[in-house]
C-alpha cells in the first residue's frame, strides 16, 4: 500500500520511512527542507532513501494548501505517518509564527486531505510537552493536559483536538503519539545528545540547564518506529465504553487515540552525560544555567495502553543507545 510519511527528511521520518521500505510499502515522503537546522544532515538521510525500490519524494511545505490538496488528489495514499512540524520548544520562543503556519495550518491541509482522498488511517505525531505543568508521574493519557507552558506544546495539544474533530465528523481514524525526547542515529543537531557529543569532541564546555536538575523519558529511536509502524497497522476504533459524562482523554466514542511512546526509565540529566562520557572515552566540563522558559523539570511515560493496544513498550537502555549514537556520529563526521 501507498504510505505518505511527512517530514521523511527529519530525524524520525527518515527511519519509519526506511522501515515502510524494508517491508515492503511503497512510500512518498514529504518535506520541505527549511534551514531550521543543518539542511546537508536532511540531505544526507534523503540520499539514504533515493533510489530504495517504492520510494518518491516531494519537496513540499504543509502550509500550501493548493499543493498539498494536490499531493493528496494524485498520490491517494491509503494511510498517512505526518511527523513533520516546526519541532523545538525553545525556538517558538523566537519564532511563533513558525509554529502557527507548519503545526496548525499545515495540520490542517493534512486533516483535509485525509478526509478528501478517503485515507484509512492517520497517524499524528504529538508530544510529551502537552502535559505542560503536570506534576503527577509518570504521565498518562488519562490526564488532563490544559496547561501547556510552550506554544510548541499548546500546538501538539492543538493537534490532537483538530485530529478528534475530524474522526467525530468524518470517521476519520487518528492516533496521535506522543514523543518523550528520541535520541539516536541521524538525531536532530538541536537536541541536547547531539549538542553535548559535538561540545566534548571539539573541547568545549556543554550547557546543563536546571543546573542539571533535569530528568527525561530518554527514547531511542528504533523504539520509536516500532511503536510508530505497529500503532499505522491498528487504525484507531471508537471506544464502546467511553461515557460522555466522564469524558476520558485518552478515548473517545469516535475512531481517535492518543498514546504515550517513551521508554519508562526516567533518567538523570546526570546519569545521561554519563553515558555519553563513556561511550566517547571522554569527561565534559558542565556549564550549569538556569532553567529556561517554556522547559520543565522532568518527564516519564506511562506505557500501558501502548503495550494494551500493539503488544509493544520501548525498553532500550540509554547507555547502549547513546552507544549506538557515537558510533554513529564518529563514522558521520569522522571524528
Amino acid at each position: 500500500m501507498t504510505i505518505l510519511v511527512t517530514g521523511a527528511a527529519g530525524f524520525i521520518g527518515y527511519h519509519v520511512a526506511e522501515r515502510l521500505l524494508a517491508r515492503g510499502d511503497a512510500v512518498v515522503g514529504l518535506d520541505n527542507l527549511n534551514a531550521y537546522y543543518d539542511v546537508s544532515l536532511k540531505e544526507a538521510r534523503l540520499a539514504r532513501l533515493a533510489g530504495r525500490p517504492g520510494f518518491s519524494f516531494m519537496k513540499l511545505d504543509l502550509a500550501d494548501r493548493a499543493g498539498m490538496a494536490a499531493l493528496f488528489a494524485q498520490g491517494r495514499p491509503r494511510s498517512v505517518v505526518h511527523l513533520a512540524a516546526q519541532a523545538g520548544v525553545r525556538y517558538s520562543l523566537e519564532n511563533p509564527h513558525a509554529y502557527v503556519e507548519s503545526n496548525l495550518e499545515g495540520f490542517t491541509n493534512i486533516l483535509e486531505g485525509c478526509r478528501h482522498s478517503g485515507v484509512e488511517h492517520l497517524v499524528y505525531a504529538s508530544s510529551s510537552s502537552v502535559y505542560g505543568g503536570n506534576v503527577r508521574m509518570p504521565f498518562s493519557e488519562h490526564d488532563n493536559i490544559d496547561h501547556p507552558v510552550s506554544l510548541y506544546a499548546a500546538t501538539k495539544k492543538a493537534n490532537e483536538l483538530m485530529a478528534h474533530t475530524y474522526s467525530h465528523l468524518f470517521k476519520l481514524p487518528t492516533t496521535g503519539l506522543r514523543f518523550f525526547t528520541v535520541y539516536g542515529p541521524w538525531g536532530r543537531p538541536d537536541m541536547a545528545l547531539f549538542l553535548f557529543t559535538k561540545a566534548i569532541l571539539e573541547g568545549r564546555p556543554i550547557d546543563v540547564f536546571n543546573h542539571g536538575n533535569m530528568v527525561r523519558d530518554f527514547t531511542y529511536i528504533d523504539d520509536i518506529v516500532e511503536g510508530v509502524v505497529r500503532v499505522l497497522d491498528k487504525p484507531a476504533e471508537a471506544d464502546p465504553a467511553f461515557d460522555p459524562a466522564r469524558p476520558d482523554p485518552a478515548t473517545s466514542n469516535a475512531p481517535y487515540r492518543v498514546f504515550n511512546i517513551g521508554n519508562s526509565q526516567p533518567t538523570p540529566l546526570a546519569d545521561y552525560i554519563g553515558a555519553l562520557e563513556e561511550a566517547l572515552g571522554r569527561r565534559a566540563e558542565r556549564n550549569h544555567l538556569p532553567m529556561q522558559p517554556g522547559d520543565v523539570p522532568a518527564t516519564a511515560a506511562n506505557t500501558e495502553e501502548l503495550d494494551a493496544w500493539i503488544g509493544f513498550k520501548p525498553g532500550t537502555p540509554v547507555r547502549e543507545g547513546v552507544r549506538r549514537f557515537v558510533e554513529w556520529y564518529r563514522e558521520f563526521y569522522r571524528v
